[in-house]
């Protein structure tokens, strides 16, 4: 008798579910050589495979998918120095694991330098990388240096020319990678592979970065089209275009596979050994309900008087078919519109990323300002972040079944919009003119910080947003919530701080000085008399000490908010934030990235370009 399959005994010592790629037969399980070798290699051929493998999410933290963690701290201790240091890296940044991610978190040095130290750095240390430069030529053609009694032209221009292929390759090709990485970061976290299975992660992102860096090319060749390469704007559009492919690629795989398509029934692996959709690889298959047992009757079979015709019974075959189709395609799947949620929230966060460029350069055209203005900037700034950010975590929701329904991606999507907001006030921070202008800001800011947010936490408060329908969480889990984004609102400031402090002690004494002349700290000849607009207190140490001061009583602001939530709820803001990360593991890897990446926006926004 031929034997189909090679059957394995199957290893069910610790219980855990059974996947529907291995279904259990008994004690075995029955699976073909090929089929099995197959989804071995695909999953090498994925970024990060064991996401694809283990089926990694936020619906399988609660399970049994880390339970190898200990064993892996265990072979740990057989390794030597340098293999052991990479398995930590590994199971922190590839493959993020409970227990290791648990354990870096668990004390604040480590959290600190990961969370906060760590995304600063990096953002510094890109926008310090040097450029090749070159002295502006004058209006005669002749070159002249600023040194030499030249006048400084005004705040946002460009005070010399940079080489546009170190431009491209280096700075802009640094910035593409880290968006890209927080795209494909985003969806790992929404368990779903933007890149088509054939073509691999690295091939496909290879593509779309080859793209990102090409497509300029032509545009700075031209003579004509040349001075679209000299505006920011322009660059940080076609970022967002170059971050939109991965959206496009995944929307054309689905729609390419028909998971648009509803009414559809999938076989598990286990009813399809049974049936020849095993070795054809087809999996879905027309509901039951969709092919009717016998053609619909005709009015006219009743009429006496109709002309005698003969039905065929491939027109009834046809007809049958035709209504099963059109009956799969009224009504679009849970899974595909979950997605197209999920699509319109990433939208949504990139949107603001290009109104944020928008704003960043109304503002430096038209500086100097008072400091009534300076307020009327903050706040509006303010209030359209909070407006997005409200927009998206309704998109994202917070249970289960509610839109997109994923705590881990609002975590992640409430920590892009809290430093979007703080970075862009921590580069007004570079224009503030006067004491009194930081010592307003502050206090509204911790006036806002320690009175607003404990009122956000009481009983009646969330009485009033269930009773007009805003929010329909219990209290705890609002409770839960709203201790959450505390925590990332303190993440924000300091690491937004913290990459503010170090850019101007680069960029004011290093190599790219002329490149960032936001931070050249120039004073105005021109401003009024006396009062905040006169410059004589606008320079490199009012700018640094009061940041610093600034920075230390938002600590204090933070401790105390925390104190108050602990003694009057019993809420360990700390604590909760630490169990997040330590159930979500990818939250680490993916946080860093958007750190990253919305720290490179802020520094993006103030380079001044104009090309050799």
């Amino acid at each position: 008798m031929p034997s189909f399959f090679n059957f394995q005994q199957g290893s069910e010592a610790r219980g855990g579910l059974g996947t529907e790629s291995s279904p259990l037969l008994g004690r075995f399980r029955a699976v073909p050589d090929a089929q099995r070798i197959g989804r071995r290699n695909s999953y090498r051929s994925t970024l990060f495979g064991s996401f694809a493998g283990r089926g990694f999410g936020y619906s399988r933290v609660f399970g049994d998918g880390d339970e190898s963690d200990e064993g892996d701290l265990l072979e740990n201790e057989d390794m030597g120095t340098l293999r052991r240091w990479g398995r930590a890296q590994r199971d922190l940044w590839l493959e993020p694991k409970q227990a290791a991610v648990g354990k870096l978190v668990d004390k604040w040095w480590t959290r600190w330098a990961v969370l906060v130290i760590l995304p600063a750095a990096l953002a510094v240390g890109w926008c310090a990388l040097p450029f090749p430069q070159y002295d502006l030529p004058d209006e005669d053609g002749m070159l002249f240096k600023f040194d030499e009694g030249h006048k400084v032209p005004g705040h946002g221009e460009a005070r010399v020319e940079i080489n546009f292929w170190n431009f491209l390759f280096v700075y802009y090709g640094f910035y593409n990678i880290t968006a890209l990485m927080w795209i494909t970061k985003v969806f790992n976290i929404y368990s779903l592979n933007w890149w088509p299975e054939s073509f691999g992660f690295p091939l496909t992102v290879s593509i779309i970065a080859v793209i990102s860096i090409a497509t300029p090319i032509p545009i700075y060749c031209v003579p004509e089209t040349r001075w679209i390469t000299s505006h920011n704007t322009a660059w940080i559009c076609w970022t967002f275009f170059t971050m939109a492919m991965p959206l496009i690629v995944a929307s054309v795989m689905l729609l390419y596979h028909e998971r648009h398509l509803s009414l559809r029934t999938s076989l598990s692996e286990t009813q399809r050994i049974f049936t020849s959709s095993w070795w054809t690889g087809d999996t879905e298959t027309v509901a039951a309900r969709d092919r009717p047992r016998r053609a619909n009757v005709q009015q006219a079979a009743f009429d006496p008087n109709a002309p005698l015709e003969v039905a065929l019974a491939t027109d009834n075959m046809h007809r049958t078919r035709a209504q099963a189709i059109a009956l799969r395609k009224r009504w679009l799947p849970a899974s595909f519109m979950r997605f197209i949620w999920f699509c319109a929230a990433l939208f949504i966060g990139m949107l603001a990323y290009v109104v944020g460029e928008a704003y960043a350069e109304t503002y430096l055209r038209t500086l100097p300002h008072s400091t009534i203005q300076t307020i009327v900037y903050v706040y509006t700034w303010v209030i359209t972040v909070h407006l997005l950010d409200g927009l998206t975590g309704w998109i994202l929701g917070g249970n289960e079944g509610e839109r997109v329904g994923s705590y881990p991606l609002g975590w992640i999507f409430k920590l892009y919009f809290s430093l979007t907001y703080q970075t862009y006030v921590r580069a007004l921070y570079a224009r503030l003119r006067s004491p009194s202008q930081f010592v307003y800001l502050q206090i509204l800011s911790s006036s806002f910080l320690i009175i607003l947010f404990p009122l956000t936490m009481s009983k009646p408060y969330h009485y009033v947003l269930t009773l007009l329908s805003i929010n329909n969480q219990s209290l705890s889990a609002y409770q839960k919530f709203a201790a959450r984004n505390i925590y990332i609102r303190s993440l924000a400031e300091c690491v937004s701080m913290l990459a503010f402090l170090g850019a101007i002690l680069v960029l004011h004494y290093g190599a790219n000085k002329d490149v960032y002349p936001y931070f050249a700290f120039d004073r105005v000849t021109d401003g009024p008399g006396d009062g905040p607009l006169s410059g004589d207190g606008y320079d490199f140490g009012l700018t640094f000490y009061a940041s610093i001061v600034t920075f230390a009583c938002e600590l204090v602001a933070a401790w105390i908010v925390r104190r108050i939530l602990w003694y009057g709820w019993k809420m360990d803001v700390t604590g909760e934030a630490k169990q997040d990360l330590g159930m979500w593991p990818e939250l680490l890897p993916t946080g860093v990235v958007v750190m990253v990446h919305v720290l490179q926006n802020m520094f993006f926004s103030i380079v001044r370009l104009r090309f050799h």
